[in-house]
């Protein structure tokens, strides 16, 4: 089969990016996908039960498998698809050309320039993966395939890339861990003149409370990475039909490496229990396995004053080692392609490489082109000439890890 070109290339990111696939809607995009991976000669492919897009290249007993996983979900945003030529090059304009269709493209056009041929001649699966719903706070395609290839029904993958923007000759090795957290207040409609100071005082105390435990932590940590760093992303006030106030907050929480998150949940029982209301019978709090697992929910108080509070999206930091045949092969990659030093990158966000690398434990890095400062802006867009050459990048790394045993 003819090897992909740039044009072909091109057009498979411009098409991509061109059908919506916000969280939760990606079965058109996962479709067209698995099409064009079939036309691009690839051995096997298929919409999992999950709803991701995948692809295989090389033989299923393979020797060696290398999971390529990037993601083809987008957050909401309707960003005229378009291709401006600007005096750098031509730039592709569209919600998820950056995050993070553009890596997931490269690793589609790579792989497939490699072809069947080549990975059966060194011994290598390389599976393609568009998953569902990595912005969702879920990770469902990236838990999927975790738990597909987890040494029993399939084995555990020898290498895995994770498709997210770095720039072409930047490597990721390591991303923060996430939980969420809300709250919900209810308690009897009163007089804004009374003595209460009002439902929404207890959304504002909870963000206090854990800013205050933020800055206890962090007193001795000066790294953004080793820091615990909340955020507040929604707070709202409203009285219902049955004549209730009610308060409703939800706080981010990036967190670092090695964070004990059991102790932050008990603590916050803690705060609950003695400093809110009396809970009336023993609370035990949710733990980082329970959080993990699925959202947690625990309610506390009575008609008074009840507060409801649901935690969710746990995920442990990570990071990967350098010391690895696959960050060597991209190092030298990305000095032969781009003839610049590459760059190591830890970044403040969350990835699927945080619900694949535990799991896993095998060497693992994060590459694609774009920018992630663009990253769901209304102004995404991606340069044409850094893709082609992230794939060239990605397509030469592969082959320098092949010629190793």
């Amino acid at each position: 089969m003819p090897e992909l070109s740039r044009t072909e290339a091109v057009e498979l990111l411009t098409r991509l990016v061109e059908i919506p696939s916000l969280s939760r809607e990606e079965s058109e995009a996962s479709n067209f996908l698995v099409g064009a991976m079939r036309g691009l000669g690839y051995d096997r492919c298929q919409v999992d039960a999950a709803g991701n897009a995948v692809g295989e290249i090389g033989a299923v007993d393979a020797g060696r498998t290398i999971v390529l996983l990037g993601h083809i979900d987008t957050v909401f945003g309707d960003i005229p698809v378009r291709v401006e030529n600007c005096p750098d090059g031509p730039l592709l304009f569209g919600r998820g050309s950056v995050d993070a269709k553009g890596p997931l493209a490269t690793f589609t056009a790579a792989a497939a320039r490699l072809g069947s041929e080549w990975a059966r001649r060194h011994d290598i699966r390389l599976v393609v993966v568009g998953a569902v719903e990595e912005e969702a706070a879920t990770s469902k395609g990236a838990r999927f395939i975790r738990d597909r290839f987890d040494g029993s029904r399939e084995p555990i993958p020898d290498y895995c890339l994770i498709g997210e923007p770095s720039g072409t000759t930047r490597i990721t090795l390591a991303y923060m861990g996430r939980l969420l957290m809300e709250m919900k207040a209810d308690q009897p409609m009163m007089h804004s003149a009374g003595p209460n100071p009002g439902v929404a005082a207890n959304a504002v105390d909870l963000w206090n409370w854990v800013n205050g435990y933020a800055a206890s932590f962090n007193r001795e940590r000066s790294g953004t990475f080793d820091q615990m760093r909340p955020s507040l992303r929604e707070i709202r006030s409203w009285t219902d039909e049955n004549m209730r106030d009610l308060a409703w907050i939800r706080i981010g929480i990036r967190l670092p490496l090695n964070f004990d998150v059991d102790a932050l949940l008990a603590n916050l029982r803690q705060w609950v229990c003695e400093d809110r209301v009396d809970p009336g019978t023993p609370l035990e709090p949710p733990s980082a396995e329970t959080v993990d697992a699925a959202p947690q929910e625990f309610q506390v108080g009575d008609d008074e004053l009840k507060l409801k509070f649901r935690l969710f999206g746990y995920e442990p930091a990570w990071r990967s080692s350098r010391n690895s045949a696959l960050v060597r092969s991209f190092l030298a990659a990305i000095r032969k392609q781009a003839a610049v030093r590459p760059r190591f990158v830890s970044k403040s966000g969350t990835s699927d490489m945080n619900v694949v690398g535990p799991a896993w434990n095998c060497p693992i890095v994060a590459y694609g082109p774009g920018d992630s400062n663009l990253d769901h802006t209304p102004n995404e867009h991606i340069s044409l000439d850094e893709y082609w050459q992230a794939v060239q990048v990605l397509e030469t790394a592969l082959r320098r890890l092949g010629q190793q045993s």
